[in-house]
């Protein structure tokens, strides 16, 4: 069974991994600033390559590997038109707000990087499912909070519109703050469905 299912994550993720190189490659073309998209692609092909290095020893979920590329998705589309720029406006209209909040829906993505910590916590059995949660959302946390600071360190250093862009604030003196509540409500929902699923899985193998 667990072959089976280790069969189905690698079959997933090399198809994930199709999907994204496409979306990739289009955001390749006409890049509204080639600078940001660089400095925007840089961490985001880091991740993928970590998420493939580690799944030679490790398969995650089907949901972990979805979950994962959500946020390759969002923030590759954001570095081809800087988050601020997004095409946007059905989303925008659907909450009445003036503001693109593409930025705050890939922020919200980062968070459910939460579950595939978890669930290799608890897996490998390094701690209990409570302690591995607990882990996981602090981690999440401790990330947003590192990465506002790389956003303003870079803003900073590039100076100019191309710091602007890159920081993507629109004009709003809370936006690291609400970044880093998006993160932080992003892992919420994530560890409550990792939650949810164990508690059936548990519930399955009482029967």
């Amino acid at each position: 069974m667990d072959a089976e299912n280790n069969n189905i994550s690698r079959s997933l993720l090399v198809w994930l991994t199709l999907g994204y190189a496409s979306v990739f490659v289009f955001s390749t073309i006409n890049p509204s600033s080639r600078a940001v998209w660089v400095a925007e692609i840089i961490p985001v092909l880091g991740i993928l390559s970590l998420i493939w290095f580690i799944s030679r020893h490790f398969k995650f979920s089907p949901t972990a590997y979805i979950l994962m590329f959500i946020w390759l998705t969002l923030h590759t589309i954001g570095a081809k038109y800087t988050f601020a720029e997004v095409p946007f406006e059905w989303f925008n209209k659907l909450i009445s707000s003036e503001r693109n909040n593409f930025d705050r829906v890939a922020h919200f993505s980062i968070g459910l990087y939460a579950y595939p910590i978890a669930e290799y916590l608890i897996r490998r059995q390094w701690m209990s499912q409570k302690l591995a949660i607990c882990f996981a959302l602090f981690s999440i946390m401790s990330l947003a909070a590192s990465y506002e600071i790389i956003e303003w360190w870079y803003a900073v250093k590039a100076g100019g519109e191309q710091g602007i862009a890159f920081l993507g604030s629109q004009g709003d003196i809370w936006d690291a703050q609400k970044d880093m509540l998006m993160d932080t409500l992003g892992a919420l929902a994530s560890l409550i469905l990792l939650s949810f699923q164990q508690r059936v899985v548990c519930s399955s193998h009482n029967k």
